[in-house]
């Protein structure tokens, strides 16, 4: 198969002149030598008419080229995700030895290790309000940036969102410029972001509960390419912590269908709600659905017509699911269903400038975990440890 394609691509440098066919797979060379050609073989071996070649046999391991793009990883990106991202405190202490800067802090902290200040010392490493300090000429400033921003747990999130993320645990002089600067200069966040501009009129506001986990808000995400079987997404949030979830599902459900997904995501962790939000879907119309939560002392509060504004908070965080899944899945829109789980730790884990914190610390009352670890970086090989070391050290 590959060796046709790569002839009828190449025809027209082939026809009229003898040329060799170097293969791994040792009995393609016993093709043409065949005294009994299996049928499923004759189709291919009319489309080798009129070419003058021989074939080789070759191990792959001595074919070097056609053997690394043969086996080229088409995900690199949620590969390097699967093991959490290591910062080497090794590089980041000889930086801030060579900062003139820093060291001068350095030293006054180590001559007086009582002297009050944002800046201390702990096993040796300098940190900033506790969080760990970079020379602002860094060469781990730029994976950084890319972890933070450009992975699957960064988001392409925006340049608040990634502040907010990175300033919880490392600080470099100009850090807040260099971010700024970043995400706005991401291309993959150009082409798919919208613009959030701020509709004309005044808000008025839904009343604001006063207990997280008890007034939640619904909508659907529905005409998404069909992945692993399932074409629509179930957005719940949670109004005053903003936290939610992602629930796939398949096109066409029943009120029924949603009400059990809905018992097995939300009632089952957080209790019976005190109210839902929603549009005037006929799912949430339904008689079923009325009297479910009518037997649970529910307060159903729908939108009105043709105003999906009501429900603005639900609709804000489609939006930001719908960008997250075109920047991952963009070149394989039929997986979007894979990247549901991280899109939601993702989204539950980011700074929100309206609560000024995170929707996981607001409702378990901790920072989330952090995105990368901090240690030495150690290689597998010894030679390869020994040999960045020497060229690092020179």
């Amino acid at each position: 198969m590959d060796v046709v394609l790569s002839m009828q691509k190449w025809s027209h440098y082939l026809l009229g002149r003898r040329f060799t066919i170097i293969s791994d797979q040792k009995a393609l060379k016993f093709l043409l030598e065949q005294r009994e050609v299996q049928p499923q073989f004759q189709k291919w071996l009319t489309k080798l008419l009129g070419y003058d070649f021989e074939i080789l046999y070759q191990p792959g391991l001595q074919n070097k080229a056609a053997y690394a793009l043969s086996r080229m990883d088409h995900s690199l990106e949620l590969k390097a995700m699967s093991t959490a991202g290591i910062v080497d405190m090794k590089i980041v202490t000889k930086e801030v030895e060579k900062d003139e800067e820093l060291q001068l802090i350095t030293q006054q902290l180590q001559a007086d290790p009582t002297m009050e200040g944002k800046y201390s010392l702990s096993n040796g490493k300098l940190l900033y309000k506790g969080r760990v300090v970079l020379s602002k000429s860094s060469s781990l400033i730029p994976s950084l940036l890319h972890t933070f921003h450009d992975s699957i747990l960064g988001g392409h999130s925006g340049f608040l969102r990634t502040y907010k993320r990175m300033s919880g645990e490392l600080f470099w002089k100009g850090m807040k410029a260099d971010i700024k600067k970043y995400v706005e200069q991401c291309g993959i966040c150009q082409r798919n972001k919208s613009e959030a501009t701020k509709p004309a009129g005044v808000l008025q506001p839904l009343p604001i509960p006063n207990r997280i986990l008890k007034d939640w808000t619904m909508d659907f995400i529905e005409g998404l390419p069909k992945a692993g079987g399932m074409n629509v997404i179930m957005v719940v949030v949670d109004r005053p912590s903003k936290y939610a979830y992602f629930v796939t599902m398949k096109h066409p459900f029943s009120a029924k269908q949603v009400a059990i997904e809905f018992i097995d995501k939300i009632v089952w962790r957080h209790g019976i709600p005190k109210s839902i939000i929603s549009d005037r879907d006929k799912i949430f119309l339904s008689n079923f659905w009325k009297e479910l939560f009518y037997a649970m002392d529910t307060i159903l509060k729908r939108s009105t017509a043709f105003h999906p504004q009501t429900d603005g908070q639900t609709e804000r965080v489609n939006q930001c699911l719908e960008t997250y899944l075109r920047c991952f899945c963009n070149e394989q829109p039929n997986k979007w269903h894979q990247f549901i789980p991280w899109a939601e730790l993702w989204y539950n884990t980011t700074f929100h400038s309206s609560t000024h914190t995170t929707p996981f610390q607001a409702v378990y009352g901790r920072p989330p975990p952090p995105l990368i670890t901090y240690g030495e970086k150690k290689t597998p090989n010894d030679e390869v440890e020994t040999m960045l070391k020497e060229r690092f050290d020179d």
